[in-house]
């Protein structure tokens, strides 16, 4: 790679562009100039993601610390991190994938379809969660439509858990993509939650569709 220019602000410029697939270049590009991704680097964080749920907490006064919080679809384990630092270590991550250890953090590895996993989960907690937390995304096509019915997927397994698992008064964070079919969700939501609403943290790329369910005061 080369960089353009001189001072503050440099570009990043992807080496021998011209022979590499044109959006394996825009991603590589995208990431070498993010500040959020030389952030994560600067502060030991998995994922630049780490920095959503440090903004969403920011905001909205989640992970108390001695809460008991239980991370969907976790790897690489970003928020995991975020979470240990701010609640504490009554953590549990759980996902299909294979995840690093992160210190703090009991790691489970399992299908969240799998009722199973959820009983495992709490076992694991101590007892009903305070906070479910899930940042899950599939991997996109770029045919809008069909991410967002992907993404909705796996928010509504993420709800299914949450609504298994958290304690009375817990919260509930959800990554959705905007897209219509999400108001089925929020209106089953809205039945279990005092307090319902959307959220896109600074930290959430402006051109993606993303945005978070903010769900509080289970009951």
């Amino acid at each position: 790679m080369s960089r353009g220019g001189g001072g503050r602000g440099l570009t990043v410029r992807v080496r021998g562009a011209r022979r590499k697939d044109p959006s394996s270049v825009r991603w590589l590009s995208r990431q070498l100039n993010d500040p959020y991704v030389r952030k994560a680097q600067a502060a030991g964080y998995r994922s630049r993601a780490a920095f959503k749920l440090i903004e969403l907490d920011d905001r909205f006064r989640l992970l108390r610390k001695g809460a008991r919080v239980l991370d969907l679809g976790a790897a690489p384990g970003g928020w995991t991190q975020v979470a240990v630092e701010r609640a504490g270590p009554g953590v549990v991550a759980v996902d299909i994938l294979p995840m690093e250890p992160v210190p703090g953090a009991t790691v489970l590895r399992g299908d969240l379809t799998d009722p199973a996993v959820a009983d495992a989960a709490v076992a694991a907690l101590g007892g009903k969660a305070d906070i479910v937390l899930s940042d899950m995304a599939p991997n996109t096509t770029g045919h809008a439509a069909t991410d967002h019915l992907r993404i909705m997927a796996l928010a509504e397994i993420a709800m299914d858990v949450a609504l298994q698992v958290l304690a009375p008064g817990g919260a509930f964070v959800c990554k959705v993509f905007q897209g219509g079919s999400e108001r089925d969700m929020l209106a089953a939501l809205k039945q279990r939650f005092a307090s319902v609403r959307h959220a896109k943290p600074p930290a959430s790329r402006k051109e993606s569709a993303e945005t978070y369910v903010v769900a509080q005061g289970f009951r």
